[in-house]
């Protein structure tokens, strides 16, 4: 990869951080079972309190600026929030700039080839003339289809969105999350990803939590041994925004698109094979392991690991080999079809699924991360670095600075060795119980000593038959010995 081709990979990842920062901050502000009071309040809170920005300075945002995310966000999700990368190279090519053309159409139909090259100016400051959008639009099945559902529908109608489907595989993948059932007691997540040309499942994992590390998790593996997408479309949930999965999108060069809020096409694919989960596989297991007897029919799972072993088996077996209604093909066969991908390089995933958080170099050349602190190279000293590690294990932590290697940040105090986010499936087993009462042990001491002291039975005076004077009893509303 050229020099040029790695500063506009750095800008764009610059600018998703810079898009992750304005939706960490407006996210709270923006639900909309907010009042309007209540929302004015929250933004007053948030414009009055300094924030560390991506690079890591302390900065104020203004609540007009706050204001002006929030309907960004709204109107456009978590991509109205990224700024543009400066446009500091040459122009994308004419082919690159049509593309975008022809997606915004697809997104809207009703807009005109005027108010596409208004878009694509504002976004890219160049594009191709109204004639020359015209002309790809007239050659497009999908907007022509739009159109005609459009024209159909007539003024004040609904919204029409044409029926998208990738031309080929490995061209865009779906995912999304589903709550699955109860291992254990403990509440059980599926991530999968769906190939949206062949409906083929590329990744999926059950875990138990629905976070970037179970994603992960779901994904590594899909992008190891299926290839490298175009483009991954996700919805704007907490997993689906996190830095992490900005950074492995662009080391990998995957364009990540996350769903409008409200506005649900291109979701229906995964939706629908979800709901296949549910009435073919999920309904044959119950999750709970138990002494009791299951249900006739249908299979108790143990474990995580069982509860993974039987969906893959139910997706080789059952789902890719069987005819889809839609496409009159097997998803998996249909998915070959396509072939051969080309694979990534174990050292370009490995470097993808590191984690990154940058730091300033102290005056005694020491940095820290999750309560932990190391040594760097002392010529560091005042310089912003980046620290490069897997969230499993952080007694490695390479440091770079704009990229560049910079060697190893050496431990100098370890009290965490993971991330913490890096939560482990399994929780530790809980110590073996010593079988000593502490507060039995307390009472006997107490009762030996007054008994020593006194000479009275002191057991006596507290039994559950024994009445004190002036006690009064419940049950008859008298004071006892009266």
């Amino acid at each position: 990869m050229t020099v040029r081709h790695d500063e506009a990979a750095a800008r764009t990842e610059r600018a998703r951080a810079i898009g992750l920062f304005r939706y960490q901050l407006i996210r709270e502000a923006a639900d909309p079972e907010l009042s309007s009071r209540a929302r004015g309040r929250l933004v007053r809170e948030i414009a009055g309190c300094e924030h560390t920005d991506p690079t890591g300075r302390r900065v104020r945002v203004s609540r007009d600026t706050l204001d002006r995310w929030i309907r960004a966000w709204r109107r456009g999700g978590f991509d109205a929030l990224v700024p543009s990368p400066r446009q500091s190279g040459p122009r994308l090519l004419p082919a690159e700039v049509l593309e975008m053309a022809v997606a915004l159409k697809r997104e809207n139909p009703a807009r005109t080839a005027t108010q596409v090259r208004r878009i694509l100016r504002a976004q890219m400051g160049w594009a191709p003339g109204e004639r020359t959008l015209q002309r790809h639009f007239a050659t497009d099945p999908l907007i022509a289809a739009a159109l005609g559902a459009l024209a159909a529908g007539g003024p004040g109608s609904e919204a029409v969105f044409g029926r998208f489907e990738a031309d080929r595989p490995n061209e865009l993948w779906t995912g999304d999350a589903l709550h699955g059932p109860r291992i254990g007691g403990r509440k059980t997540y599926l991530f999968a990803f769906l190939d949206d040309h062949s409906r083929a499942v590329v990744g999926h994992r059950f875990g138990f939590a629905e976070d970037t590390v179970r994603l992960a998790a779901a994904l590594r593996p899909a992008l190891g041994s299926r290839g490298v997408p175009d483009g991954v479309y996700v919805d704007n949930g907490s997993a689906f925004v996190d830095a992490w999965l900005l950074r492995a999108c662009a080391k990998l060069g995957i364009r990540l698109i996350h769903s409008t809020p409200g506005r649900p096409q291109g979701r229906g694919k995964i939706e629908r094979f979800f709901r296949t989960v549910r009435e073919q596989f999920l309904v044959e297991i119950t999750g709970e392991s138990s002494s009791e007897a299951t249900e006739p029919g249908r299979h108790l799972v143990g474990d995580l690991h069982e509860l993974n072993r039987l969906f893959t088996a139910w997706v080789e077996t059952v789902y890719h080999r069987r005819v889809h209604s839609e496409t009159d093909q097997a998803p998996l066969a249909r998915w070959h079809a396509g072939g051969p991908f080309e694979l990534p390089t174990p050292d370009a995933l490995a470097e993808a699924f590191l984690w990154e958080a940058q730091r300033t170099v102290t005056k005694t050349a020491l940095v820290s991360l999750q309560g932990n602190t190391y040594q760097v190279d002392p010529g560091l000293v005042g310089h912003r670095v980046e620290l490069v590690f897997d969230p499993f294990d952080l007694t490695t932590i390479e440091v770079r600075v704009r990229g560049i290697p910079a060697g190893i940040a050496i431990p100098y105090r370890i009290g965490r060795h993971a991330h913490l986010k890096a939560r482990p499936e399994t929780p530790p087993e809980p110590p073996a119980a010593t079988g000593i009462d502490y507060a039995r042990l307390l009472d006997g001491a107490h009762q030996a000593k007054l008994a020593h002291e006194t000479g009275l039975d002191y057991a006596a005076l507290t039994g559950t038959d024994a009445e004190l004077p002036g006690q009064f009893d419940l049950l008859t509303g008298n004071e006892a010995g009266s």
